[in-house]
């Protein structure tokens, strides 16, 4: 069974949460971050990108960078930017997305079980990146930013969860993003007692969102495990801060591609290649929006191709074998593009579904690229499945929406 429990969580007045609350490190670069930032003091983005404060050449991966991301969270509790609880809580944080809203609650979860394999992946961890926010962790002492975690849906859980909801939430703004970021305090003893025990008796959780972090939160906490003699198993490095959505609420967004060439084809070449393994059709100029699985959206000289995998492509009984980015790795990019290998490739770029069909041919018309994918949406049961099978989806599968704002709550090691 999995750990999760309260923790005694740094936060901001609300009166300035939502000139604080920004977006994760991960979904901006160095310049998009400051600009973000601008001449704000509580930007959160000061303590997760610090090189924003730094001249525009540091190397991010500096010693300078992270004891500046150390000190702008000093100064953030010094000035009253963040304000310790005085007592453990969970936290009920929900997002707005159009007509949707999902419902997580934020505590801790246990190093112990990320290492022992209670806490699930779907993805591989890159060692740099996981070294910049171990680094990150290290120097600052605290979990800057939650990882986005999801389980099985509990009826108990949701029924604590909708009764906290009624009440006025302690933080309730839109973000200029037009995310819709709602916040409660579970104060009371019983609420918090039952939620710790309804967790604790769920097999596992499974990562969303954040590998990177999960891994880098649970190595520093295990690093600081073996080298304390008096370990107890009760220290709060021993813990670490995820928000939990219920499987049933989360939605999983396409995730696309686009590459820098034909691998020496004509068009006429290529689209004789994929006839092979997908019965191609011409769309025109209109957007063309993969409906189901195993049909596939192609932007290709100013024109929207449908492509059906054929039978022999897929195999709906391997947890693998049946998504859509296996079909097209293995029978497009490897085979026609000559693309081995998704993560280093330096011709083939990502898309999140966030950005819309329309930035795929942005990316196609300005010579950018040559060709783009438009895939249909991995589903929650397909990540679970692959995640309890102990198998790693190909690279950049799953898009989440919307992300987590970092700042609403922090945790500290100590």
């Amino acid at each position: 069974m999995a750990i999760f429990k309260p923790f005694k969580g740094y936060r901001p007045p609300k009166e300035i949460v939502k000139d604080l609350a920004s977006r994760p490190y991960d979904v901006l670069n160095s310049q998009e971050a400051r600009k973000e930032a601008g001449d704000n003091p509580y930007c959160f983005l000061r303590v997760v990108k610090p090189e924003i404060e730094l001249p525009e050449n540091i190397d991010l991966y500096s010693q300078v960078v992270y004891d500046k991301a150390k000190e702008n969270f000093r100064k953030f509790i010094d000035k009253g930017y963040l304000v310790q609880d005085k007592k453990s809580h969970f936290y009920v944080y929900a997002q707005t997305w159009g007509k949707k809203t999902q419902y997580g609650i934020v505590g801790c979860a246990g190093v112990e079980d990320y290492m022992n394999g209670n806490i699930k992946k779907h993805e591989l961890t890159r060692p740099d990146k996981e070294e910049d926010r171990m680094n990150h962790v290290r120097i600052t002492n605290a979990n800057a930013e939650p990882v986005f975690f999801t389980y099985h849906a509990n009826k108990d859980l949701d029924d604590i969860v909708a009764r906290i909801v009624k009440e006025k939430p302690v933080y309730d703004f839109i973000a200029d993003d037009g995310f819709g970021h709602h916040f409660w305090i579970v104060e009371d003893d019983q609420d918090i007692e039952t939620i710790e025990r309804l967790f604790n008796e769920i097999p596992c959780f499974y990562i969303a969102d954040g590998h990177h972090r999960t891994a880098a939160a649970a190595l520093v906490g295990n690093e600081k495990k073996q080298k304390n003699p008096n370990h107890t198993g009760d220290e709060e490095y021993n813990f670490f801060m995820a928000v939990l959505f219920p499987d049933n609420q989360l939605t999983i967004i396409d995730y696309n591609r686009v590459v820098k060439d034909l691998n020496g084809l004509s068009k006429e070449e290529f689209i004789n290649k994929l006839k092979e393994n997908f019965v191609v059709e011409e769309k025109g100029t209109e957007l063309f929006k993969p409906e189901k699985l195993h049909t596939f959206g192609m932007y290709l000289e100013g024109k929207w191709y449908s492509m059906v995998a054929k039978d022999n492509t897929y195999d709906d009984n391997d947890p693998i074998g049946v998504l859509d980015v296996t079909v097209l790795s293995k029978y497009v990019l490897d085979e026609i593009l000559g693309i081995k290998d998704l993560r280093t490739d330096k011709r083939i770029d990502f898309v999140g579904g966030i950005r819309g069909l329309k930035e795929l041919e942005r990316r196609v018309d300005s010579g950018d690229m040559k060709v783009a994918f438009a895939l249909y949406p991995v589903i929650m049961k397909q990540l679970m499945d692959i995640a309890d099978t102990g198998n790693i989806m190909p690279p950049k599968t799953t898009w989440f929406e919307p992300k987590l704002r970092s700042g609403l709550v922090v945790h500290t090691l100590d």
